[in-house]
C-alpha cells in the first residue's frame, strides 16, 4: 500500500480550528489525524480537506463525508458525522455496540474526558473512506 497521501486541504479548515475552544482543538486535531493516517493505512492517494455546513470535512474519492465538529449548544462533547443516509453508523453500532456514543444514524459522539477507541474509530473511518467499495458488504466488512 502506498502511504504517498495528497491532501487537498482548505486554508480555511485550519481557520475553523482555531475557533474552538481550545480543549476541543485538541480533540478535533487527533481527529483529523486518525483520518489522515487510516487514508495512508488504506492506500487511498488523495483526500479532501475542506469545510461542508461550515465544519471540516474529509472526503476521498471512493468514500463518503466525514466531518466533525463541537457545537455551542452541546458544549460537553465533539462529534465525528457521517452521512446519516448511508449504512455507516448503523453498521458500526452492529459491530462495536457500546463502545462508542451514537447519535441517530449520523455521528459518533465523544467528551472531552472519553479515551477514544483508536483501532476501533479507524476501521470505522477507513470504512467511510471507502464507502462505495464496501457498501455492497454485510456489516461493510467490518469486524469487531
Amino acid at each position: 500500500m502506498s502511504n504517498s497521501l495528497k491532501i487537498n486541504s482548505n486554508p480555511k479548515v485550519g481557520e475553523k480550528l482555531e475557533t474552538y475552544p481550545k480543549a476541543y482543538q485538541k480533540k478535533l486535531q487527533y481527529l483529523r489525524k486518525l483520518i489522515i493516517e487510516t487514508a495512508k493505512e488504506e492506500g487511498i492517494p488523495e483526500i479532501e480537506e475542506t469545510l461542508k455546513w461550515g465544519e471540516p470535512s474529509y472526503l476521498a474519492k471512493n468514500g463518503s463525508t466525514i466531518r466533525m465538529d463541537w457545537k455551542q449548544k452541546k458544549p460537553d462533547q465533539y462529534a465525528m458525522y457521517f452521512k446519516c443516509t448511508s449504512k455507516l453508523v448503523v453498521s458500526f453500532k452492529e459491530v462495536f455496540k457500546d463502545t462508542f456514543n451514537y447519535e441517530t444514524t449520523r455521528a459518533i459522539v465523544f467528551t472531552l474526558d472519553d479515551k477514544v477507541p483508536e483501532s476501533e474509530l479507524k476501521q470505522c473511518i477507513a470504512k467511510a473512506l471507502t464507502y462505495h467499495k464496501v457498501k455492497h458488504l454485510p456489516a461493510l466488512g467490518l469486524k469487531s
